[in-house]
């Protein structure tokens, strides 16, 4: 008998955690090894107990946010799949979980079947996507890709009153590799090649304000 897959949950709301535990906890094919409400605590909880898949919310109140935890598991020397499951379903959240690394990304909304079904997928290392998901980023790639994400804009606002990428990255809660990755999607919309540019042209279409 195939041992049961080994999972950690991350969320802010205990109501959830405990929902979640009680509802993934009664598979006799998934064990729920433990539960936290903080960025830091998962990555140290990863670390000591090797999941094989962590489900991880985006907003995680005061702290790292579900982004920068994925971000940071993955960093690990035996890092655990990421399935991001929210109630978050912008572009620009689904994107930045994708480019963290997460493995899929699941509405809280999602009936439990497709959530047991999810967790197994993303433990195998299959990407699994909530329909509405999928047609999110089906119309963005489809899409032409001139518009500025919040992100963008923030990074690019940061980037003209003088911030490198470190101070960046420590005042947006991400990392310096995720900076540097929206910056070339910010290059490829703008038409430019280089910070100076980006922010000389930013400023001259009033697509950030100073």
């Amino acid at each position: 008998m195939t041992d049961p897959l080994r999972l950690i949950l991350v969320d802010d709301h205990p109501v959830v955690r405990a929902g979640l535990r009680a509802l993934l906890g009664a598979r006799p094919d998934i064990t729920v090894v433990a539960d936290t409400a903080t960025a830091d605590d998962a990555v140290r909880q990863a670390a000591a107990l090797h999941p094989d898949v962590v489900l991880m919310d985006l907003q995680l109140g005061n702290g790292a946010d579900g982004v920068a935890a994925t971000e940071h598991l993955l960093a690990l020397p035996d890092p655990p799949r990421v399935l991001v499951l929210t109630t978050y379903d912008t572009e620009e959240d689904i994107m930045r979980a994708i480019e963290a690394g997460a493995t899929g990304y699941l509405l809280k909304d999602c009936p439990p079947d497709e959530l047991f079904r999810a967790v197994h997928a993303a433990a195998a290392g299959q990407t699994v996507l909530s329909p509405p998901v999928a047609a999110r980023l089906m119309h963005r790639m489809r899409g032409p890709r001139t518009t500025l994400s919040t992100r963008e804009v923030e990074i690019l606002t940061l980037l003209a009153r003088g911030h490198a990428n470190k101070e960046i990255s420590r005042r947006l809660f991400i990392s310096e590799a995720t900076v540097k990755t929206h910056l070339v999607h910010i290059y490829a919309k703008l038409g430019v090649d280089s910070r100076t540019a980006a922010v000389h042209a930013a400023i001259e279409r009033k697509l950030i304000r100073l």
